[in-house]
């Protein structure tokens, strides 16, 4: 009995070492794909960029160059053609974001995360002078992080937030953070247009988006790119919300020397 025992661990212990190494095969097989389709799709849109100038410089010119009696038809082709062409200048610019927030080395400091916030919402309100929003932003926000993929996080985070409350006559966007944990949960609340807590976990999914086109321009790959970057740095990314109840997206910077 006991020589069948030790049979069987052996077995056991052979089987499990076959399993192991079959898991590191498929891991390593899966990293490599994961490589090489990233390196694709930065490929093709980097690509893109030279082609859809040309188009955008013709349809300019087509516009400037239409003369007065020309049909208002024409005029509004051509104006669809250039809106298009900067929605694929979007979805260009964010399929590159998409890919960096994977591949480019992290370079660990310490960050102050208030001052970037300060200067994310106060682009969008040059950007955006007509609007009056709300802003309050909370002083001494810090994290030892990547400053240039972290600010990509907060336009992100902050643009969304500017772009959902859109439809409010009183606009508020908050930026704070929590330290009452073992590590501070830094956040974005806007009282915007909120969304259906049931699909939260297809937020930062890419392309996946809870709202049509037509009620909010965008590409569905901002939070995608944001929830990367937070997870390169070891952190979190969640949200909470509900439909015209406005949303708050928190996340984590947990700062690991081993990954630095």
């Amino acid at each position: 009995m006991l020589e069948q025992i030790q049979q069987r661990d052996r077995a056991l212990s052979l089987a499990r070492s076959v399993l192991e190494e079959k898991v590191r095969e498929r891991t390593a097989e899966l990293t490599e794909a994961n490589k090489e389709l990233e390196a694709f799709s930065y490929s093709v849109a980097h690509d893109l960029r030279g082609p859809l100038q040309h188009i955008i410089n013709i349809a300019f010119l087509l516009q400037t160059s239409l003369p007065p009696e020309a049909r208002p038809g024409d005029r509004a082709l051509i104006e669809n053609l250039l809106e298009g062409c900067s929605r694929m200048s979007s979805l260009i610019d964010d399929l590159l974001n998409l890919s960096r927030a994977t591949s480019t080395p992290l370079h660990r400091a310490a960050i102050d995360l208030s001052h970037t916030a300060e200067t994310v919402l106060a682009g969008l309100q040059t950007a955006h002078k007509e609007r009056h929003v709300k802003v309050a932003i909370a002083k001494g926000a810090r994290a030892i992080a990547d400053e240039g993929l972290i600010q990509v996080v907060l336009e992100n985070l902050l643009g969304n937030a500017w772009k959902y409350t859109t439809k409010r006559d009183e606009a508020e966007i908050t930026f704070g953070f929590s330290d009452d944990s073992a590590q501070p949960v830094y956040f974005v609340k806007g009282n915007g247009a909120g969304f259906n807590p049931r699909y939260a976990d297809r937020l930062f999914r890419p392309f996946q988006r809870l709202h049509s086109q037509t009620e909010f321009a965008g590409t569905g790959i901002g939070l995608a790119t944001a929830a990367r970057i937070v997870a390169r740095h070891g952190g979190k990314i969640w949200a909470e919300g509900d439909v015209d109840k406005g949303a708050t997206f928190y996340f984590t910077l947990p700062y690991q020397a081993e990954k630095s």
